[in-house]
């Protein structure tokens, strides 16, 4: 019997299916699967396990670099591959053609907005400037600006964009957000250079693409005005280093980075000890309790692929 709405439309729905999971002893968090699938542990290095020519639905190891390119071709029946990161850009050139890719949208969303906008709040409020304080036991109150009030721009409208959209709303912002695509209620990255100057938060949240690539360059940041904040829980190639690193050194620009570029930062980057930046080393979606939240999701895509229905999350040219 044909599965018409799976990926491929053509495994029939009786027939095993062995999924790859890239973390051993987590097979239980996927919750009770379909009579006839199987479950293997292989993250795509070195020598794949003696199913690995039934594998059908591959599950990509989360904060980590992805497989070699090859690996999934050695999966002759893969038609899936499941991401535990909302990110797929280092993903895309490994997937073979006619395999379906999924991302983890959901998973991290709430996280990676909640440390966006703590970070905005740790630098507008001067929390890093008061923890230095507290060492020197000195009790000097400092003015601040807040949120409240506050012109934020949201480069994104998935997920992670909207909850930081929100967020801030409810905390008395005024929010404009801007998508590759415009729509209602909803600038297209087109009018980015008009918005810029009118506003005193840039929080990123776009995925990383080719037109995303390097976005965030001397041009944009020269648009953003004097003491404006750009917070980065994207990626980091999306932002020019250098450009970056030149407005800090001068004094003009602050921001709040979860991502960086080079990533892992190394040690001696001028980053490490640029002013008016708060740094974190991408733990935006890396919380407790994600495990179980990717796993979760993989156990419902697997049941949807078995069903024939519908797989959630489909990336589609990068997003």
């Amino acid at each position: 019997m044909l599965c018409t709405g799976c990926p491929t439309g053509l495994r029939t729905v009786d027939a095993v299916t062995v999924i790859s999971l890239p973390t051993p002893g987590v097979a239980h968090l996927l919750g009770e699967l379909p009579p006839g699938v199987d479950v293997v542990e292989w993250d795509g290095t070195g020598e794949p396990p003696p199913r690995a020519a039934e594998v059908e639905f591959f599950v990509g190891r989360y904060n980590a670099e992805p497989p070699p390119p090859g690996a999934l071709e050695r999966l002759p029946r893969l038609r899936v591959v499941q991401l535990l990161s909302a990110g797929v850009d280092s993903w895309l050139p490994l997937v073979p053609a006619g395999v379906t890719l999924c991302n983890a949208r959901g998973v991290h969303g709430g996280t990676t907005a909640e440390l966006a906008v703590a970070g905005m709040l740790a630098v507008l409020r001067r929390l890093p400037e008061f923890v230095t304080l507290q060492t020197q036991c000195r009790w000097e109150p400092l003015a601040a600006p807040s949120v409240v009030d506050r012109r934020v721009l949201v480069v994104g409208a998935g997920d992670i964009g909207e909850r930081i959209a929100g967020v801030c709303r409810v905390l008395g912002a005024e929010v404009t957000t801007v998508a590759r695509t415009a729509r209602e209620g909803v600038h297209g990255f087109g009018d980015l250079p008009r918005l810029l100057p009118a506003h005193d938060v840039v929080a990123l949240a776009a995925p990383l693409t080719e037109q995303t690539r390097g976005m965030v360059d001397a041009a944009f940041l020269a648009a953003m005005p004097d003491g404006a904040l750009l917070v980065n829980v994207a990626r980091g190639p999306i932002v020019d280093t250098d450009a970056l690193l030149a407005e800090l050194t001068a004094r003009r620009l602050h921001a709040f980075l979860d991502v960086t570029d080079p990533e892992p930062l190394p040690h001696g980057h001028p980053l490490w000890t640029a002013p008016n930046l708060l740094l974190t080393p991408h733990v935006g979606g890396g919380t407790v309790g994600w495990t179980e939240r990717a796993y979760r999701l993989v156990g419902e895509q697997v049941r949807r692929y078995v069903s024939g229905g519908k797989l959630a999350n489909q990336v589609d040219a990068g997003y």
